[in-house]
């Protein structure tokens, strides 16, 4: 591949180091790369993200793609609405960073350590349910603002702690201010954190032929493929009260053989504040069905379809 290749991205610290990672890899293979920053409505507004909606991260980067100012589009994946874009080609899931959430408290201080009424913030609806059910009395309010910004509000006393993903630490280097990281026996995080989605054109083939052999990975994307249909099943968009994790682990065949299997959990939130949990295994190469599976079996267990804006 002669040309030099485009790769669009939000201009945070976050999406700026994400991206990085990905060029470095691509630079690694041989390509020429170029990035480039592309601002979106939810870099402009300061609105809560249940508020302005499904997608205000990654449209313009798609629209961006999709009228071939760039060539390839990185995104947090859990910020993408789950329908596909049927002008984009989802080439990539790079390894995935440790999608687990981490504590950032004042004083160094566990959730367990925290004393009932301290304040906590986070902009997530899944997130606060999770945090209300285990009843440890905190007082949950909602934040936006880049990692900084909430880091800050620690820093300055304005909050007890804030929740936040581990893996945006890791790749903005910020991994010494957490003073816990969450067991998702406490709090399953989002569907698909701490994995990106690299997406090109579909119709350019040569592009996504080279992201896929050297940047996709199986695993992570069999992952998220299941933790995402489960989202999309439930009819939710990336901001609803809806956890899922799924893990690729060694099981067993009826033959006695080794093989690896998928192992997913999930979590939804009723219009009630309580929990619903559910997991279930499956194969590696049935993702989808396994996510469709596990929120038939959470429908069932009372939870409602949690439509929200852009979820279809």
């Amino acid at each position: 591949m002669n040309r030099t290749l485009r790769i669009g991205t939000r201009g945070s610290a976050l999406a700026l180091a994400q991206t990085g990672t990905v060029a470095q890899q691509l630079e690694r293979a041989g390509a020429r790369v170029e990035i480039v920053t592309v601002s979106t409505p939810g870099d402009r507004s300061s609105a809560p993200i249940a508020e302005i909606g499904i997608g205000v991260f990654t449209s313009a980067l798609r629209d961006a793609l999709a009228a071939g100012e760039v060539d390839i589009a990185v995104h947090s994946y859990k910020d993408l609405p789950t329908a596909p874009d049927p002008r984009l080609s989802m080439a990539a899931v790079p390894t995935r960073q440790d999608p687990r959430d981490a504590l950032i408290a004042r004083d160094g201080l566990t959730l367990g350590e925290l004393p009932s009424g301290s304040t906590v913030g986070t902009g997530s609806p899944r997130r606060a349910a999770q945090l209300a059910a285990l009843g440890l009395g905190l007082n949950v309010v909602p934040i936006r603002g880049n990692v900084d910004t909430r880091i800050g509000k620690v820093t300055k006393g304005e909050l007890d702690a804030v929740v936040l993903a581990r893996a945006g630490l890791a790749r903005i280097g910020r991994l010494e201010v957490i003073t816990e990281v969450l067991d998702p026996l406490q709090m399953l995080p989002a569907p698909a954190q701490g994995a990106l989605a690299v997406e090109c054109r579909v119709d350019d083939v040569d592009t996504e032929h080279l992201l896929r052999s050297c940047l996709d990975d199986q695993a992570s994307r069999a992952a998220v493929t299941a933790e995402r249909a489960m989202l999309a099943a439930l009819e939710a968009g990336c901001s609803a009260p809806v956890g899922a994790l799924a893990d690729v682990v060694e099981d067993l065949d009826d033959a006695g053989r080794s093989v690896l299997r998928l192992s997913l959990r999930g979590v939804a939130a009723t219009p009630q504040n309580d929990l619903l949990r559910a997991s279930a295994t499956g194969d590696l190469t049935a993702a989808e069905q396994l996510g469709r599976a596990l929120a038939a079996e959470l429908l069932d267990l009372g939870a409602t379809v949690l439509s929200g804006p852009g979820s279809k």
